[in-house]
């Protein structure tokens, strides 16, 4: 009995130390949700005002762009996916791969050859085990990305839509992410940024608006657009607008990538806590039937070798 009590009482102190590390790393999670959520939306008002003008460029001029302009028949895609650094985050990463396996195989089944780009050591390790090719993959920021991340990741993805496929350029661009919808929801989604389109881009802007100020400008109160003169052409300002569109687009979903890992990380420990919490109680609750029925048995034997004392000394006496 003594043996088996030795090691209820270590694994509770094992399980104990357990429970501090992941109540810390719980407390850790929900201090850096608060401080994504600020910043995706210190970033919405200049992703919906870039949104707009890109709009009011593509709409309001005859201008054909690479970046715009639809391919009759695409044969090359490009697919983003953003993971994180580390685990302990739940089914996070593994959700965000399933999505983008799932958009890769509709794009195969469209016939078009996929180039995969990948964020996060948790993706490139998934694809890296199982040999499979990755045309370019960032790692180190993803806890805590900055824009200076989402223009070095946006930078060669424009660079391989504006070349020609046999050259090894792309004719799409998507991107899979974690979509921070509260603290409870997480939801993976996999949406296309290049080619531009109009319609996605009207109503996206629409919705960044209502989340983002929450007040209603002169255009969106009267549904009129202002009128806008491109100088020097309406190809030149495309140039110029539609990357910063793009990197707007890519930080924004780091972002929100990021509070979607740290929520994560927070339920996927306060589930470990609450776990090694009952499990402690179990430990502890045999431990003390295992304690019990030591003192049982030792007032057992002392109870017995009194009784044969007793006997013995009362034979003697006769």
């Amino acid at each position: 009995m003594g043996a088996q009590l030795r090691v209820y009482k270590r694994r509770i102190r094992s399980v104990s130390a357990t429970k501090k590390i992941t109540r810390a790393m719980e407390m850790i999670a929900a201090s850096r949700i608060v401080k994504a959520q600020r910043k995706v939306a210190a970033s919405t008002p200049y992703a919906t005002e870039l949104t707009r003008a890109v709009t009011a460029v593509a709409t309001g001029s005859n201008a054909r762009h690479p970046l715009t302009t639809e391919v009759e028949r695409p044969t090359r895609a490009a697919v983003l996916l953003l993971t994180s650094d580390r685990g302990l985050a739940g089914g996070y990463n593994s959700n965000a791969i399933k999505s983008a396996e799932q958009l890769t195989q509709r794009l195969r089944g469209e016939g078009k050859e996929v180039a995969t780009y990948i964020v996060g050591r948790k993706g490139v390790a998934y694809y890296q085990f199982r040999e499979r090719p990755i045309a370019r993959s960032w790692t180190g920021f993803t806890d805590n990305p900055e824009y200076a991340d989402a223009k070095q990741i946006a930078d060669p993805l424009i660079e391989a839509i504006q070349q020609e496929t046999a050259e090894g350029g792309v004719d799409e661009l998507h991107i899979v992410f974690t979509e921070f919808v509260s603290m409870l929801t997480q939801t993976p989604v996999d949406r296309r940024l290049l080619p531009l389109s109009l319609d996605a881009v009207s109503s996206s802007a629409v919705a960044d608006a209502s989340e983002g100020a929450g007040t209603e400008g002169p255009a969106q109160r009267g549904g009129v657009r202002p009128l806008y003169e491109f100088e020097p052409s309406a190809e030149g300002v495309l140039d110029a607008l539609l990357p910063r569109y793009v990197e707007s687009r890519v930080y924004n979903a780091l972002l929100q990538s990021a509070a979607s890992k740290h929520a994560a990380t927070r339920r996927a420990m306060k589930s470990a806590t609450d776990n090694a919490g009952e499990l402690i109680e179990t430990l502890s609750r045999l431990a003390n039937a295992a304690r019990q029925a030591e003192i049982t048995q030792e007032i057992s034997e002392i109870v017995g070798g009194s009784s044969a004392l007793a006997d013995a000394t009362a034979g003697s006496d006769k």
